[in-house]
């Protein structure tokens, strides 16, 4: 199997499109944000997050989740791999979804009350998981791009091939 191959079934649906590119900016940025917010807090406050929602090996979790966060948060920005560093992100945002988020209820943003010191919010449900979610689904279905890695290796590819 040749690389053009290998690439045009990681991604199905091709062309000289600049949609993705916001999407992946926004998607991208909103991991990497988490992953070091996570970081910066000190990796052992999400490790001790991790074993009070009794999840197993929480270190070794909290490192994963934080290196998924920043690592595909990246890839998806400059559009590497897309498909490949979608499928950690997903099982990220699922985790969060049914441990943290699903007895929240759906909405993001629960205005609790307002008051001189400003407005003050209840914990987030999982709709914004689902439109990271959606995010990434679109980018995997719908390709890079062309303002990607991947999109340029694969103009690259597809010119090597027809000028051998």
């Amino acid at each position: 199997m040749n690389t053009l191959s290998w690439w045009t079934r990681l991604y199905p649906v091709r062309g000289s499109t600049w949609w993705p590119l916001p999407l992946r900016v926004i998607v991208g940025y909103g991991f990497m944000e988490h992953g070091w917010a996570k970081l910066a807090r000190g990796p052992e406050n999400f490790t001790g997050i991790l074993a009070a929602l009794h999840m197993p090996f929480p270190g070794l979790l909290a490192w994963a989740t934080i290196l998924t966060e920043l690592i595909g948060g990246f890839a998806v920005i400059v559009g590497a791999l897309v498909p490949v560093v979608s499928l950690p992100m997903i099982v990220v945002l699922a985790v969060a979804i049914f441990t943290v988020h699903l007895s929240n209820g759906f909405p993001s943003i629960k205005l609790q009350s307002v008051d001189a010191q400003g407005a003050h919010f209840g914990q987030p449900g999982y709709e914004t998981d689902l439109l990271y979610l959606a995010g990434i689904i679109a980018l995997v279905l719908g390709g890079p791009g062309m303002a990607s890695v991947d999109g340029v290796l694969l103009r690259r590819k597809a010119v090597e091939v027809v000028n051998p």
